[in-house]
């Protein structure tokens, strides 16, 4: 009775597959491609938070004035009925 183990460097049974360089290569372009990808996105944000800033601030400038104007027309009512 003869038991065969096989070559060690026979990596079927262990469902690891074995890199070529043209596997590193791929992997490596692919990751690459990835952070360039990340990156992009990234900068992206960065820019649309800038515009959401800027917007807010207009936002609140006119939040300001029409606070203004409300109380400018207020007071002219009140004006005007105490004529009356």
């Amino acid at each position: 009775m003869s038991l065969s183990l096989g070559s060690f460097d026979d990596d079927s049974g262990w469902g690891v597959p074995i890199q070529t360089e043209d596997d590193v290569v791929t992997a490596a372009i692919k990751k690459e491609k990835t952070i360039k990808e990340i990156a992009s996105a990234q900068e992206d944000l960065k820019a649309l938070l800038e515009k959401v800033k800027t917007v807010q601030a207009d936002v609140n400038k006119l939040a300001s004035g029409n606070e203004t104007l409300q109380m400018y027309i207020d007071n002219l009512t009140l004006q005007m009925a105490k004529r009356r």
